[in-house]
């Protein structure tokens, strides 16, 4: 018998090495599409963290070295960096489907959701990819595991992880991407420039798949959105968020500002 959305979703986890992890997430997302919604979603148990390779190094994020982009070693500690974000969110995304197959929700929750993993998986090849070409390799620096805190904090409520992990962590990575393209622009870096102008346009979509199905489960139960949202968030997101704010991006996907500007600390604006 196949396996189940939910099975392939917990073997995605189980992967240790990130190309074979992207491979088999790229892999799974086709076999899903190309059912046609045949394949029944199941109900698997996905590990408490997912497989991860001996390298990088996870550090406490306090410890991870400063980045400094201006040279060519910092901008392989940034690519570093962003390859590790896109690892973690290729297991965000499969995570969100295992750990929560056992809610009732429409089919298109986990054809958004497998889209998203499958559009993380690209971008971490392509980061990789651009590390290789400058001569290093994701696992060659440390990194931390501030990202699958998030998913450990909300393992038990599907609003809550769609609130903190594409409503606020993916949509940071909206206010902050196209600095990040102007310093590779700046370096004369096109691969760089170009995957990240990918991950930029790709990343709108995830932000607006987290805000559409936030809705729909306020919805579901009669509550407020932005006020169940800033609960969520006070309660299982450490630290406030940051200004700036990518403001159009942010609409794009859904998400106005009276959703986060409330929660920037006070004296940050």
């Amino acid at each position: 018998m196949s396996p189940t959305l939910a099975e392939r979703a917990v073997e995605v986890l189980t992967a240790a090495d990130p190309r074979a992890k992207t491979a088999l997430a790229r892999q799974h997302a086709a076999a899903w599409f190309a059912a046609g919604g045949t394949m029944p979603v199941g109900r698997a148990a996905p590990p408490d963290r997912p497989a991860r390779p001996e390298r990088p190094v996870l550090l406490p994020p306090r410890d991870v070295p400063r980045r400094r982009p201006g040279t060519a070693a910092g901008r392989i500690a940034l690519l570093h960096a962003l390859a590790h974000i896109e690892l973690n969110a290729v297991d965000l995304h499969w995570d969100i489907i295992a750990r929560f197959a056992h809610v009732p929700m429409p089919p298109g929750f986990h054809d958004d959701w497998v889209r998203a993993a499958d559009e993380e998986a690209k971008h971490f090849n392509l980061l990789a990819d651009c590390l290789e070409a400058s001569g290093s390799h994701y696992g060659a620096l440390p990194a931390h595991a501030f990202m699958w805190r998030a998913a450990e904090d909300t393992a038990g409520d599907l609003m809550a992880r769609l609130a903190v992990v594409p409503m606020v962590l993916e949509a940071r990575g909206l206010d902050v991407t196209p600095g990040m393209i102007e310093v590779f622009r700046r370096a004369g870096e096109a691969a760089a420039v170009s995957a990240l102008e990918t991950i930029y346009a790709e990343e709108v979509g995830h932000v607006a798949y987290g805000q559409k199905w936030f809705n729909f489960l306020c919805g579901r139960h009669d509550l407020d959105p932005r006020a169940t949202f800033h609960a969520l968030v006070r309660r299982h997101f450490h630290g406030a968020l940051k200004p700036p704010f990518n403001e159009q991006k942010r609409a794009e996907a859904g998400i106005p500002p009276d959703f986060y500007w409330p929660l920037v600390a006070p004296g940050a604006a």
